[in-house]
């Protein structure tokens, strides 16, 4: 019967590919001796094992690996008193008394993934290693014989995986007289100049076998042909003409005396070995999978798992391999028989089995608000939209999340100031939590208007507590009279302010001697205060003090002049401001408008005043921590108790 090789994937570039299969099709070089199988020698081999690589990228990993092996046992049926047997695969016992065994060993950057060790028997199985997927990472396939002869098998992976290795032993078996492909080797362009070397050991002399090296063009160059325990090397240079595929074949000749034939090859570029790809077979017909194990990993929906894979442990034991943190739920045996020992392993009879591994990803919860810090007090804030593993919700909310750190990107609110709170921690099962803390600013003013009167004569006091946050927060004004000044209102006004309406306190006062009133803002505690002078001709100040900010007083005097009146503008500040507005109405009524005149300053050198009129608002362009005097001309014909109006600062 003749069988044929599954079909490859191609050779990549720079990279040279082996490929072990049948030569199929027509022509000279017709195949008829069926698959070329790769050999474990248990003695006196130069190669103590045998290696073959398997490469996962990210992108494959989780792929079912479909590893199998044609024929991992020895059969005492296959070469027996010196005649081989019908079905004859290669197998050789030299010493029919000795026990014979093959191991196949899959290790990983896990460790060992699967380890099966065969003995000996009277068949040829198709038998199953390693079905699973596995992580990304690089895998490595030994076979190691144990016992004086050779053991003939043949390798597949399932796409897009495939077996790489540099040095391997085949077993050439035909009394066809065919030949027989052993390799294809691709040499890129990037090759050209270097040297390329054929090795090939104990093809046992000229009698026994040729092999030949088919370049681009279909040029046939004969290799040299190592005699029994010896290596014969060919070396070739690399030159434009011979960038391609090479197609290495082996013929057995008729004056052969042996059935089979171990050979090994190596393939170098310069004296670096070159990867090269193996394996791949079509089973017999009629040749049924012995001991064949499905393993899924899902999750609680059916859902296979990314990155899960398995563990066997023997040949009766396997047990899930789950990526970090994925909690198991439970185990059951789908097809076969075996026992159920926890969610994380199953003991199973061999023969074909389908076990399923449930688990759960790791998941919590984290739970974010919001509150204003004002005061003594922490207000409570919905609806304010914050950032958190690439998503953008609003507070409060819980969200559920993979177990880890999760940083939470607060949003600006105006008036207020947020500090990014530190990482939520959310833990399998648990819930974090994260508060984001706005902390609010306000501020206070205090207007005396006028702030220089007679003798118990009534200014009026103006207290007012403003902020541009945008929600509404409760307050209380008050304010502290000193000794000799009198109201008969209320001093205190409890209410509501925001950046659109402030709370404001009004109280007419009578003032009997010269002295300072407060104003005070609970629940932050925010204060200011305002003079009054008795006897001074007329005037009014204005104090403002920004929570966490600058303090600054503007004074107010008018005075009668030749003109009409002297302005007299006193501005203490105690940081250094850009911008700062004096709000100095001019006064209403009287037979011609007020007109104000040039505007004259005096204040620290190093400042840039720059002052400038703008309607009833002075412009200080820059300030310095210091006392400043602006002074100019007020034409009115206005009496002098209506020439004073109220002044009022912000920057």
């Amino acid at each position: 019967m003749i069988t044929r090789p599954a079909f490859l994937p191609s050779a990549r570039p720079l990279t040279a590919l082996l490929t072990l299969a049948a030569l199929v099709g027509g022509g000279a070089l017709a195949q008829t001796g069926g698959i070329l199988p790769l050999v474990s020698v248990g003695e006196k081999w130069p190669q103590a094992q045998e290696t073959y690589v398997i490469r996962v990228s990210p992108q494959d990993a989780g792929k079912p690996l479909g590893l199998e092996v044609y024929s991992p046992t020895f059969n005492l049926a296959d070469y027996v008193d010196g005649r081989r047997g019908e079905g004859y695969f290669g197998d050789e016992l030299y010493k029919k008394n000795e026990p014979f065994e093959s191991i196949f060993t899959l290790t990983g950057p896990g460790g060992t993934v699967v380890e099966r060790r065969f003995s000996a028997n009277r068949q040829h199985t198709w038998e199953s290693l390693f079905a699973g997927g596995v992580p990304a990472g690089t895998y490595t396939l030994k076979v190691t014989s144990k016992g004086d002869g050779k053991n003939s098998f043949a390798l597949r992976v399932a796409a897009p995986f495939g077996l790489d290795t540099s040095d391997f032993s085949v077993n050439a078996r035909d009394t066809s007289n065919v030949p027989l492909l052993a390799a294809r080797l691709t040499i890129p362009a990037e090759w050209v100049g270097k040297t390329v070397a054929l090795l090939n050991y104990d093809m046992d002399g000229a009698q026994e076998a040729e092999s030949w090296v088919e370049q681009p063009g279909g040029k046939r160059v004969n290799l040299s042909t190592s005699e029994n325990g010896k290596s014969a090397t060919d070396r070739f240079t690399v030159t434009p003409e011979l960038v391609g595929e090479w197609k290495v074949y082996i013929r057995v000749l008729p004056t052969t005396k042996q059935y089979s034939n171990a050979v090994r090859y190596s393939f170098r570029l310069g004296e670096q070995p070159i990867p090269a790809r193996v394996g791949g077979f079509t089973p017999p017909e009629n040749v049924k999978i012995a001991n064949q194990l499905l393993v899924d990993v899902v999750d609680p929906q059916g859902r296979p798992i990314p990155g899960a894979s398995y563990t066997l442990v023997g040949d009766t034991v396997v047990r899930p391999t789950l990526p970090p943190g994925y909690v198991p739920v439970s185990s059951a045996i789908v097809e076969g028989t075996g026992n159920l020992v926890s969610p994380t392993e199953v003991r199973y009879q061999p023969g074909y089995n389908k076990v399923r591994f449930v688990a759960r990803a790791p998941e919590g919860q984290l739970a974010v608000d919001a509150v204003a810090i004002y005061g003594d007090q922490r207000i409570p804030l919905p609806g304010i939209p914050f950032e958190v593993a690439g998503r953008t919700l609003t507070t409060p909310a819980t969200l559920p999340l993979a177990p880890g750190d999760y940083p939470v990107k607060p949003t600006l609110i105006p008036g207020s100031t947020v500090t990014p709170p530190v990482p939520g921690r959310v833990s399998d099962a648990g819930t974090g939590r994260v508060t984001i803390e706005y902390r609010v600013q306000t501020d206070l003013t205090l207007v005396t208007a006028p702030d220089v009167l007679n003798a118990c004569d009534v200014t009026q006091l103006t207290a007012t507590a403003k902020t541009d946050f945008p929600y509404r927060l409760p307050g209380r004004l008050k304010l502290n009279l000193p000794a000799g000044w009198t109201s008969d209102y209320p001093l205190e006004l409890p209410g509501d302010f925001s950046s659109s309406v402030p709370l404001r306190l009004k109280v007419p006062v009578r003032v009997c001697r010269s002295d300072t009133a407060e104003a005070v803002l609970d629940p932050t505690d925010l204060r200011t205060t305002g003079q009054a002078r008795v006897r001074n001709p007329s005037g009014a100040n204005v104090t403002r003090a920004v929570q966490g900010g600058a303090r600054a007083t503007l004074g107010k005097n008018v005075e009668v002049s030749a003109q009409g009146y002297a302005v007299t503008l006193t501005f203490t500040v105690d940081s250094t401001l850009e911008n700062v507005r004096l709000f100095d109405p001019l006064p209403a009524g009287g037979g011609t408008p007020a007109v104000r005149g040039p505007l004259s300053v005096q204040g620290p050198s190093l400042a840039g005043v720059s002052p400038r009129a703008d309607g009833d608002t002075v412009i200080l362009t820059r300030v310095i921590p210091g006392t400043y005097t602006i002074t100019y001309a007020l034409l009115t014909d206005l009496p002098a108790d209506r020439a004073v109006t109220a002044p009022d600062l912000d920057w």
